[in-house]
């Protein structure tokens, strides 16, 4: 099995995956996943063996890098790609001399981003109907 993360301008196929796991998957509504960001975003493309597998889109807003849209397709989960593509995501800001790290994480998926360095801040919320908290990382 061959991993690799990199950035990518292939925004058709990270659409596709974020389908699959957000609009298919998780129920999000259609217009809450596709915005007018993807143009101005960096995007990383996870594949297993040359085929898709997981992205994250990250946005840079003065010195702070947002990681969004992290997805990983259901075949995928467990295997350590999710970790990967965070840690790839986090080593792509550090690039962009972001200092600091932020993301929304679904409620359930704290712990893992706990395990990667990651604070809760705030209070939880509501996106795209899924429970959410702010998370953020010094880098």
């Amino acid at each position: 099995m061959t991993l690799t993360i990199q950035p990518t301008r292939d925004i058709a196929t990270c659409r596709h995956l974020r389908r699959v796991v957000f609009i298919e998957e998780q129920g999000v509504p259609e217009a809450d996943e596709i915005d007018d960001k993807d143009e101005e975003a960096i995007h990383l493309l996870a594949t297993i063996d040359d085929q898709p597998a997981g992205s994250a889109r990250l946005l840079l807003m003065g010195q702070t890098g947002k990681i969004g849209r992290v997805c990983v397709l259901p075949a995928h989960r467990g295997t350590g790609l999710g970790a990967a593509l965070i840690r790839a995501a986090l080593t792509e800001l550090r690039a962009q001399g972001m200092t600091t790290a932020k993301l929304g994480s679904q409620t359930h998926a704290i712990p893992f981003y706990e395990r990667l360095g990651f604070t809760p801040t705030g209070p939880e919320y509501m996106d795209a109907g899924i429970p959410h908290r702010d998370m953020t990382l010094a880098l």
